[in-house]
C-alpha cells in the first residue's frame, strides 16, 4: 500500500479513521460488490485451470482481495503437484492457492509440531526435509485439508488458515498491510493536527485503537485534557504495555535546568531532529505532556521527515544517497538516570530494499565530532545534509503550535522531527514537558490486540 499525498490529510481522529478502514477493511457495501463481482466472474472460473508456478488468486483490487479473503473459505478440490513437491487448492469461487510442500511440512498444527498454548513451532529444522513431497492428499471436507508424508506423518490444516497464507502477489501485500500497516499520509504545512481527549482513549478501546491507527499512518497525534501533574504518562504507558527505559529514566522532565546534560533542557531553540540516535535502537515513539507553558515563545514545531525525504529524492537523488549511505557517528556521555556513555553509527536516512525512507536518525546536537568516513567525501555530506536540513525548516513542510497545559504530543520518533521556538529564561520554571519514549513493538502489540476487540477480528 502506498503513501498518499499530503492534501489527503484528513480533520481530525474520525475522519483519518474513517480513510484508515475504507482502505483496509472494506465495509458490508464494499463486501455485496466484491460478492457481486464474484458472480459475475463465476461462469469464466468455471473451467479448470492448471496450478501454476504461482497462486492464482485473480487479479484483484487490494479491498477486492481483502473481501475475498475474508470471505468463508470453501475447498472444491485438492490435489498435488510438481510430482509432489506442491498442493494446489481450488476455492468454491474457482481460484487456487498452490503451496509449497516444504512449507506445509513445516507449518504443521499437530500437537507434535506446535504448541498452541505459545503459539510455537515445535518441529526442529534440522528434522525438516527440504525435498520433501507430500504422499498422499485429500479433502477432510470443504472446510479442511489433509495431508499423509512419506514417514506416515499425517498433517491437517483448516481451510480459511490457508486462504490467509495463499502465496499470490496480491494476497501476501494484503497480509503485510494488515500485519504492519505502512500506508503512510504524508502532510506539510498544512497539517490539521489530529486531537482526542486524553481519558477517552485511557478508558475507551474504539478511541484507543484510532489513535493508535493515526499515530501509525500520519505519525503525530495529540491527546487534549490530561491532568497538569507528572506521572500521567506513566499512566499511557500503563495503556499501551509499557515505557522504554533510557538513561534519562522512565520519563524525563523537559524544564530550564542549571548545568544542562541535554540542550532540550534549556530555553534555547531547537532545531529539527529525532531522538537519541545515539542508540543502537532509537526509541521508536515520543511522549510529551506540557504541565505548564511560558506565555511568551516556546511554540513547538514539527515536520514529516518521510515527506521531506520524498521531496529530497525527487529534487536531489544524490544527495538522498549519500545521506541514506553514509553512517554518521553519534554520541552521549553524561550523568542523569546513571552515569552513560554510548556512542554509535547511524545513517541519517535508512531505507528499505525499494530504497524508502523507514527511519530517520537526524540530531545535530548529538552527532560527534568523530566522523569515520574518507577526507573527500566530507565536504559533499555537508551540502546534502545542509539541503535536508534547508528543506525540514522551509514553510512548506513545518507545522508550528503552541502546546497547553494538559496537552500530550504522541508522535513517531522514526519519522517526525520535532523542534522548539526560544522562549525568555526567568529564575522560575515557566515552562514544563514530562517526556518519555515507547518502542514501536509495543505500540504495533497494543494496535493489533485493539483491533480485534474493537473489529472482532481473528
Amino acid at each position: 500500500m502506498g503513501g498518499v499525498s499530503k492534501g489527503s490529510v484528513q480533520t481530525g481522529f474520525q475522519n483519518c479513521d474513517v480513510q484508515f478502514h475504507r482502505l483496509t477493511y472494506p465495509g458490508p457495501s464494499s463486501q455485496r460488490e466484491v460478492k457481486g463481482s464474484f458472480q459475475n466472474l463465476e461462469s469464466r472460473r468455471r473451467r479448470r485451470r492448471p496450478c501454476g508456478a504461482e497462486s492464482r488468486c485473480e487479479s484483484r483490487s487490494p479491498g477486492a482481495l481483502r473481501g475475498w479473503l475474508s470471505m468463508s473459505a470453501a475447498v472444491r478440490t485438492v490435489r498435488s503437484a510438481g510430482g509432489g513437491r506442491a498442493v494446489c487448492v481450488q476455492w468454491e469461487d474457482g481460484s487456487e492457492s498452490r503451496y509449497p510442500s516444504v512449507w506445509l511440512r513445516d507449518s504443521c498444527q499437530c500437537p507434535l509440531c506446535f504448541l498452541p498454548s505459545a503459539g510455537a513451532r515445535r518441529l526442529r529444522l534440522e528434522d525438516l526435509d527440504v525435498d520433501i513431497v507430500a504422499k498422499q492428499v485429500a479433502l477432510a471436507d470443504s472446510k479442511k485439508i489433509s495431508i499423509t508424508w512419506p514417514d506416515e506423518h499425517t498433517s491437517e490444516y483448516e481451510a480459511e488458515w490457508l486462504k490467509k497464507r495463499c502465496f499470490s502477489e496480491e494476497a501476501r501485500a494484503v497480509m503485510r498491510a494488515d500485519l504492519f500497516l505502512p500506508e503512510h499520509q504524508y502532510w506539510g504545512s498544512d497539517l490539521q493536527l489530529p486531537k482526542i481527549p486524553f481519558e477517552e482513549i485511557m478508558y475507551n478501546d474504539e478511541s484507543a485503537y484510532r489513535w493508535l491507527c493515526t499515530l501509525k499512518k500520519v505519525g503525530i497525534a495529540l491527546l487534549t485534557g490530561a491532568a497538569t501533574r507528572q506521572g500521567e504518562l506513566i499512566r499511557l504507558g500503563h495503556r499501551i504495555g509499557f515505557l522504554r527505559l533510557t538513561f534519562y529514566g522512565p520519563t524525563w522532565q523537559v524544564q530550564d535546568k542549571a548545568d544542562a546534560n541535554n540542550v532540550a533542557y534549556t530555553t534555547e531553540r531547537l532545531c529539527f531532529h529525532t531522538d537519541y540516535p545515539a542508540l543502537q535502537h532509537p526509541p521508536g515513539v515520543q511522549f510529551l505532556h506540557c504541565i505548564k507553558q511560558t506565555a511568551a515563545g516556546g511554540e513547538s514545531e514539527v515536520v514529516d521527515g518521510f515527506q521531506v525525504c520524498n521531496k529530497l529524492k525527487k529534487q536531489n537523488p544524490e544527495a538522498y544517497q549519500i545521506l541514506s549511505s553514509t553512517a554518521v557517528d553519534y554520541t552521549d556521555v553524561g550523568v542523569d538516570y546513571c552515569d552513560f556513555a554510548v556512542h554509535c553509527k547511524q545513517r541519517i536516512i535508512d531505507t528499505d530494499s525499494r530504497g524508502q525512507a523507514i527511519r530517520i536518525n537526524y540530531n545535530n546536537a548529538t552527532r560527534d565530532t568523530v566522523f569515520d568516513i574518507p577526507a573527500e567525501k566530507v565536504r559533499p555530506f555537508y551540502a546534502a545534509l545542509k539541503e535536508f536540513n534547508d528543506l525540514l525548516k522551509s514553510t512548506e513542510h513545518k507545522f508550528t503550535f503552541k502546546m497547553k497545559p494538559g496537552d500530550i504530543l504522541t508522535f513517531d520518533n522514526w519519522r517526525v522531527l520535532h523542534g522548539r521556538q526560544g522562549y525568555p529564561s526567568c529564575p522560575e520554571v515557566t515552562r514544563h514537558l514530562e517526556g518519555a519514549y515507547a518502542d514501536w513493538d509495543v505500540v504495533m502489540s497494543r494496535l493489533q490486540l485493539l483491533r480485534k476487540r474493537v473489529l472482532k477480528r481473528d
